[in-house]
C-alpha cells in the first residue's frame, strides 16, 4: 500500500483557537481575528457579525448568494441555532445548512472542501470581553 501525504488544492483552515483562525491558500497563511465567511472555491470575505446576537437574516441571505451547495455555520464558542427565519434565502434556494459551534466548523469544513465540495463557512470568531 502506498500512503500519499494529505494535500488540499482549496484554500484551508490550517489552525485555530478562541478568536481566531488560520487560513491557508496556495502556500500562504494569514491568521484572521474577525467573523468571517470562507469558501472552497476562493471566496473569502469578512462577515460582518461580531456576536451570535448580532445575527439577522442579511447575514445569510449574502450565504444564499453565492449558490453553495451546503454553508456551515461556526456559531462562536459554543453551538447555537439561528431562528429559522433567518434561514429562510438558503431554505428557499434548498441550499444545506448546518450548524455548530466555530472550532468544529473549521474541521468539517476542512474535510467537505478536501472533497472537493462547493461548500462555505460562516464563522463567528468572538473576541473575549477586555
Amino acid at each position: 500500500m502506498k500512503l500519499q501525504p494529505d494535500r488540499l488544492d482549496v484554500q484551508s483552515i490550517l489552525a485555530y483557537g478562541t478568536g481566531w483562525v488560520g487560513l491557508g491558500n496556495h502556500g500562504v497563511a494569514e491568521k484572521i481575528d474577525y467573523s468571517v465567511v470562507i469558501g472552497s472555491r476562493g471566496e473569502k470575505f469578512a462577515w460582518n457579525c461580531p456576536s451570535f446576537e448580532q445575527l439577522t437574516a442579511e447575514h445569510f441571505a449574502v450565504l444564499a448568494n453565492l449558490k453553495p451547495e451546503l454553508v456551515i455555520f461556526g456559531s462562536g464558542k459554543r453551538l447555537r441555532f439561528a431562528p429559522p427565519a433567518f434561514l429562510r434565502s438558503l431554505m428557499s434556494q434548498r441550499i444545506g445548512i448546518e450548524t455548530m459551534d466555530t472550532l468544529a466548523a473549521c474541521r468539517t469544513y476542512n474535510i467537505l472542501a478536501g472533497e472537493g465540495r462547493h461548500v462555505i463557512t460562516a464563522l463567528l470568531i468572538e473576541q473575549d470581553a477586555a
